[in-house]
């Protein structure tokens, strides 16, 4: 048995242990070190030595994060080996974290905690991955050391370990699940959902101090352009105060450039979103340069918004100054989920088709192109999307009209399906195969160039260049080769699905005309092992997360050239090179040519893995058993919160919701009539299953407004989780009427236009999250934070000034709770729900 997956059976309880890595600041390790010395001279040495572990220990000796503090400071905190026992005690469940197997670090209450403060920690903070963070609720302390930091960072040998965790973990905290105490028979009402998934592209007149609204009669700046400051620049990303993610630090001269993706899903009521940015010196703490706050309350849902937004830093008088811009591409998403047996009609339909084919009609005809993952996930969690991939590619080469030089070269639904499959399934080979030599060819800074016209001292120069180039893809192909074998079964199966595709369809029957195929079989896999997937993480590591940032430029012309060679030598060409400068390559390339055939045999050859998957099953079937049988009696909806195992991401109801709403939001522009074409019947049943989910989900949300607004009037200001005293039992929900042509006008909003946010704040008081007493949330009160909200900028071009522009006035956005609304008026309450839901 691992370590990781240790059961315990106790006369008190259930226990459950692992070993992890625990992250320990330099605030919690001087707190640490007073309560291991208790000021005793001769135990001073040892004490040090236990805190900060053996000087010879290298695996200490690793790359710090940033969570403590100043870049490179000595005071920073370091990774201790810790052992974490669950103990399930009937009503209560603790979490105890030792160091050393016998020192106390801390003791979590788990069973007072909510499932969204126990998430998968975003690698930009720790600089490690299979992290979790557990976030401490508001008002209450870690035991032992009330002073220690909100958040404990635990990170995990493998990811299935992760997963075992985080579900095993939430299994015991609280879901988010509204009118529990009112609709016993499913556990309550539906679930809520969120996500935030932000992209911090890039800055500009960073540093440079000027006053918020200096704007002349056209909308312009009237100032003169801002003088360069020599700092370097990072950002942090805060969601209800609290640390979610960060950039890497950049230049600030000019424009820095990020192009950084963070999502942040799983998550708490929203409030603010801030983006923090910092100026890093050396030997100086980092200072606060300004923030953009971003109030999410009203921010437009399911809507990917790009724009510059203004960095404010505080006045000491009166206004706020404006110290630069960020520009950021942000798309919030917040999602009603109802019990699983409420999309049966839904997924009845939904399985008729290949879900390609539907992802074929959304994208044509509906133009939703963002439903790639959802429709993956739900087929993945039926144990059908290899074989409806496989299908789609059968289909594709059969009826293909194009040469066999243009085959699976186009962007299709197949191939788009494809790169999903591969990043799902292929993300542990990804790193194995190129992640360690770009870590270390961006750590080294390593500069290439075999153009004469780019380097300065001319073809000399060139000719060291090439030399360094050939290097440097000989080790990436290595790396590459070298772990063939561990390509996963179900990219096998698809690349082995193409090669034999191809083989059919441009026989090699010993013909000249058929001489230059020969190798087609190899390149049809090579176009989506490499030209999909391992070549496009070598050009952009930092979509692919193999490093944090965009490289230098230096570096990523380095990453240009080594990708282009690699993806010749995956096309087998030896012979044409179109840049008379890498002609120099022809060695190289005809040397690996074979090895490339070898390696394209290994990864589409299917292998049998049932010895693998029984021996990693055995290792953690007795703590998977434990969680089955303890999810087997919880209420339907706190049994659908708790992540799918082996995966931590596949939540079927989840994936259905977003695709309703998806579905909804552009589906009126598309079907004006209720005569659909035949070649759009099928479609058009799909959305009115779409509605019928819709129509249950709004009456969900009525009838449980309609019974908590009778029994807390007197509450309706409080937020977000107000505690409930109603006593009355709910009335059975009525049969849902069939969707209607007047029923799909509108479609239900959780975040209302401007003029709306008033109704919206007013009704989201009355909906109440039901939790016991004892609950961290239970007590929370919505307080009006005296803050500024953009709504304009200095820059004609930012999202303030767009805001300034179409907004009559900025009375209009902000929102004041104080005034009271009879709430019991039924015109009132048909306009209030009606402000809802609409997306």
């Amino acid at each position: 048995m691992e370590s990781w997956g240790e059961f315990e059976q106790t006369s008190e309880g259930k226990e459950y242990i692992v070993c992890a890595e625990l992250y320990i600041s330099a605030t919690a390790a001087v707190a640490l070190r007073k309560t291991i010395n208790p000021r005793k001279k001769g135990d001073k040495r040892e004490s040090v030595k236990q805190l900060n572990g053996n000087v010879d220990d290298k695996k200490l000796k690793e790359k710090t994060s940033w969570l403590s503090g100043t870049k490179g400071s000595p005071g920073e905190g370091h990774w201790r080996t810790a052992t974490c026992k669950l103990s399930d005690q009937g009503e209560r469940c603790l979490l105890n974290i030792y160091l050393d197997e016998s020192l106390m670090w801390c003791t979590i209450p788990i069973h007072l905690l909510n499932q969204f403060d126990i998430r998968e920690s975003s690698s930009s903070l720790t600089f490690r991955k299979n992290c979790l963070a557990i976030h401490r609720a508001a008002g209450k302390h870690w035991a032992l050391f009330p002073n220690l930091e909100d958040t404990i960072y635990l990170q995990f040998n493998s990811v299935n370990a992760c997963n075992t965790w985080l579900a095993l973990l939430r299994s015991y905290a609280l879901p988010e699940i509204y009118g529990r105490r009112f609709v016993s028979a499913e556990g309550g009402s539906y679930r809520m959902w969120r996500q935030v998934d932000l992209n911090v592209i890039q800055g500009r007149n960073l540093g440079n101090s000027k006053p918020f609204e200096i704007l002349d009669e056209d909308g312009n700046d009237s100032a003169s352009e801002p003088d360069p400051v020599d700092l370097d620049v990072r950002c942090e990303i805060l969601l209800n105060e609290t640390l979610c993610a960060q950039t890497t630090v950049k230049k600030g001269i000019g424009s820095p450039q990020w192009h950084e993706i963070f999502c942040l899903s799983d998550l708490p009521p929203f409030e603010t979103l801030e983006i923090r940015v910092l100026g890093e010196k050396k030997l100086f703490k980092p200072s606060v340069l300004g923030t953009v706050r971003i109030p999410l309350t009203n921010f437009r849902r399911g809507e990917a918004v790009e724009g510059w937004f203004p960095v404010l830093q505080s006045g000491f008088i009166a206004n706020d100054l404006q110290v630069g811009e960020i520009r950021m591409k942000i798309r919030v998403d917040e999602e009603i989920i109802l019990p699983y047996n409420a999309y049966h009609k839904l997924l009845k339909t939904l399985r008729t088709r290949n879900f390609l084919d539907w992802m074929a009609d959304f994208e044509t005809k509906l133009k939703v192109k963002t439903l790639g993952w959802q429709m993956l996930a739900i087929s993945i969690a039926d144990g059908t999307a290899i074989d409806q991939v496989q299908e789609l590619a059968n289909r594709e080469v059969d009826g293909s009209q194009s040469s066999h030089t243009t085959l699976f070269r186009g962007n299709t639904i197949l191939t788009k399906v494809m790169e999903l499959c591969m990043k799902y399934y292929g993300k542990a080979f990804l790193e194995a195969s190129v992640g360690p030599v770009i870590k270390r060819l961006i750590t080294e800074k390593v500069a290439i160039e075999v153009d004469p016209m780019r380097t300065p001292k001319g073809a000399k120069e060139a000719e060291k260049g090439l030399e360094l180039l050939v290097n440097w893809c000989q080790e990436f192909w290595k790396q590459i080769n070298s772990v063939r074998e561990e390509c996963p079964p179900e990219m096998r199966r698809l690349f082995s699905t193409i090669r034999q595709l191809v083989e059919d369809r441009f026989p090699n029957n010993g013909n000249n005309a058929y001489q230059e195929k020969r190798d087609l079989r190899w390149q049809g896999v090579s176009a989506f092992c490499f030209l999909r997937f391992i070549v496009p993480a070598i050009l952009n590591p930092h979509l692919f997360h193999l490093h944090p940032g965009l490289p230098s430029p230096p570096v990523q012309r380095s990453l240009t050239l080594i990708a282009k060679v690699i993806q010749s030598l995956a096309n087998l060409n030896t012979s044409v090179q179109k840049e008379e400068f890498m002609r120099g390559m022809k060695g190289f390339l005809t040397e690996n040519t074979q090895a490339m055939v070898e390696y394209i045999d290994v990864v589409s050859t299917p292998k049998d893995t049932r010895t693998q998957e029984l021996v990693e099953f055995h290792e953690r079937s007795t703590v998977i058993s434990a969680l089955k049988q303890r999810t087997s009696s919880m209420p339907v909806l706190q049994r659908e919160s708790i992540p799918l195992l082996p995966h931590s991401n596949l939540d079927v109801p989840r994936q259905l919701a977003i695709v309703t709403s998806a579905v909804i939001r552009h589906s009126q522009a598309y079907f004006t009539g209720n005569n659909p074409s035949a070649e759009d019947r099928e479609l058009h049943e799909f959305c009115a299953r779409c509605f019928e989910v819709e129509e249950k989900a709004l009456l969900r949300v009525s009838q449980l407004a309609a019974q908590l607004s009778a029994h807390q009037q007197r509450r309706h200001h409080s937020y977000p989780y107000p505690s409930t005293t109603a006593s009355a039992s709910p009335q059975p929900p009525s049969p849902n009427p069939p969707p209607s042509p007047s029923n799909r006008a509108g479609r239900p909003t959780t975040a209302p236009d401007a003029e709306n946010s008033r109704t919206r704040l007013i009704t989201e008081s009355t909906i109440t999250l039901d939790v016991p007493p004892s609950s961290p949330s239970s007590s929370t009160t919505f307080q009006p934070r005296n803050k500024l909200l953009h709504f304009k900028s200095s820059s004609t071009d930012s999202i303030a000034s767009r805001f300034l522009r179409d907004a009559p006035s900025s009375s209009s956005i902000m929102v004041s709770t104080s005034s009271s609304i009879d709430i019991d008026d039924p015109k009132r309450k048909r306009g209030l729900l009606r402000g809802i839901w609409r997306r």
